[in-house]
């Protein structure tokens, strides 16, 4: 028996170092109070995905923009499609990165990245087609049409994760 006067010790999960339940979660890097940068973001797949594709994107167009041109309006349409990509893309790796979509909850920030890859690839592959279609044995022009091709791969890989996220998380949550 305990004296009246006598403290006790009470073990928690939390105190005793346990695993603890979802009351009291583990601080992460990525977590609510991990600093402004998501750093688990940083490390994921799609982010590595995005910065890939922004890479791609920029070499093509450095590719295209350093070569001598024959047809200006194929090559001017491929510049103005990568670059739009590489903007939009680097916005939405920003919107991640800096967990904005959080303030900003009115935008449904998978079914928007969706679009923008579905028509973003479409627009490029079809520049990469017109670029490789008249680069009449231009090595750069070529090349920038050949990096045009793997960044309309890698944008129809971000479709398809893209989709998984948007569509197939939202049938299964309006089955629960």
């Amino acid at each position: 028996m305990m004296s009246p006067g006598a403290a006790r010790v009470i073990r928690t999960d939390a105190s005793s170092g346990a695993a603890s339940s979802s009351a009291f979660p583990p601080p992460s890097a990525s977590g609510p109070d991990g600093g402004v940068l998501d750093r688990g973001y940083a490390r994921s797949s799609s982010a590595l995905l995005k910065v890939a594709q922004m890479l791609l994107l920029l070499i093509g167009f450095i590719c295209i923009r350093s070569s001598r041109w024959t047809d200006r309006s194929a090559y001017t349409f491929f510049e103005v499609v990568s670059m739009y990509d590489l903007v939009i893309i680097l916005m939405f790796y920003t919107v991640y990165i800096f967990r904005i979509y959080r303030v900003l909850t009115c935008i449904n920030w998978p079914l928007t990245e969706f679009l923008h890859y579905l028509i973003g690839t479409i627009l490029l592959l079809i520049a990469s087609i017109v670029a490789a279609a008249k680069c009449a044995n231009l090595t750069g022009l070529a090349a920038g049409a050949a990096f045009g091709f793997l960044a309309s791969f890698l944008c129809i890989l971000s479709i398809w994760l893209s989709y998984k996220v948007s569509c197939v998380t939202q049938s299964t949550d309006a089955t629960v």
